[in-house]
């Protein structure tokens, strides 16, 4: 069974930053795309960043410029560094993997899933 541990949530002033990590168990991690979603009170689950298993990303247009999204293939883990944070970008986060290695943005699309990891961002 695959597991996806996320970590590095947490409160922070509005313009900080913060880094989550996502820790994959198991020995295909490389061949697998990895997304982060996010989901508000009220409010939809939504794809903020994702990566292919070439390292082709996405993400989406309230977060370009701000986040980073990278791999690390050799500790089966992902990152998602959030910069210039905003209040609108409070919510939990989540990642997920997707066995077929190409970015989708649909919560359906992807096979597991992490826990998820709370971001606050005070104004």
């Amino acid at each position: 069974q695959v597991q996806l541990v996320e970590s590095g949530g947490g409160l922070v002033q509005a313009g900080g930053s913060l880094r989550l990590s996502c820790a994959v168990s198991g020995r295909t991690f490389s061949s697998y795309a990895m997304g982060w979603f996010r989901q508000a009170p009220g409010k939809e689950r939504e794809l903020v960043a994702a990566i292919s298993w070439t390292s082709t990303t996405y993400y989406t247009d309230s977060v370009k410029g701000r986040f980073t999204i990278s791999r690390d293939n050799a500790k089966n883990t992902v990152y998602l560094q959030m910069n210039s944070l905003k209040p609108e970008d409070t919510a939990d986060y989540h990642c997920a993997a997707r066995r077929n290695g190409i970015i989708r943005g649909t919560p359906s699309a992807y096979d597991y899933w992490g826990q998820g990891t709370q971001v606050t961002v005070s104004s």
